[in-house]
């Protein structure tokens, strides 16, 4: 399998045109080197938007939670705060949704006739376990593009570096002038130039992973504690109106 594509690639270096060899002997990297170059230029460029509207996203889910948990344990009226979600001309999110959720789920259960404690409370719970998985699916959104490129960008410059390598040692032996190492140092260094640029690509973009996937995670362990703590209420308030 290697042997085969090393072969590969030497047939196709053989196949470059005879300008491809020249412009690398005069400095300037060759056609598929240039390829891989703008490709991780496209791929450091998605990253970062990624980056930072991932950085908002997480940043601004913490800070309704907070926010949400403020007034949630402040002792406000459930009714008051189910009627508060509703009546916003917003789109709720996070802590907010999964109590709307569990709390509407709640009440449409205990308006039937004959539903046992135990019944309203299953319900709720399904229905705080759907959102809060939407929820943490909406903030992971994304992060397997931002790792994706983390993880490929170091070998996509190395095929550039090695490309463009065999590009300069073909035109070693095609020149028809005696070729010295100032000829083909350009060249050379504009192929190690991919293996640089591919790490420039992928320590931002697995750095930002590994935070973004951490911080993911505490919202999800956030949320499933407010559930289990929401349905301990809910279960008591049940057990009440028996």
């Amino acid at each position: 399998m290697t042997s085969s594509l090393i072969a590969l690639l030497a047939t196709t270096v053989q196949a470059l045109p005879e300008e491809a060899t020249q412009a690398v002997t005069q400095g300037a990297a060759s056609l598929p080197v240039q390829f891989i170059m703008a490709l991780l230029v496209v791929a450091s460029l998605t990253s970062w938007f990624i980056i930072f509207r991932k950085w908002k996203v997480i940043r601004r889910a913490k800070a309704e939670a907070d926010h949400f948990e403020e007034r949630f344990w402040s002792g406000a009226e459930l009714s008051k705060l189910y009627a508060g979600t509703t009546e916003r001309a917003r789109n709720i999110g996070g802590l907010e949704a999964i109590f709307e959720a569990g709390f509407r789920e709640f009440n449409r259960v205990r308006q039937r006739r004959g539903v046992d404690a135990r019944a309203q409370i299953e319900s709720a719970q399904r229905a705080m376990r759907a959102t809060g998985s939407r929820e943490v699916d909406g903030l992971e959104h994304n992060l397997e593009l931002l790792a994706n490129i983390g993880s490929t960008s170091p070998y996509i410059g190395l095929v550039g570096t090695v490309f463009g390598i065999m590009v300069t040692m073909h035109s070693l032996v095609s020149a028809s002038k005696q070729v010295g190492i100032a000829d083909v140092a350009p060249g050379i260094s504009e192929a190690l130039l991919a293996t640089a640029m591919g790490l420039f690509v992928a320590i931002p973009a697995v750095w930002a992973y590994n935070r973004f996937a951490t911080g993911v995670e505490r919202l999800a362990v956030r949320y499933d504690a407010f559930s289990e703590e929401f349905s301990s209420i809910l279960q008591r308030q049940a057990h009440l109106d028996e």
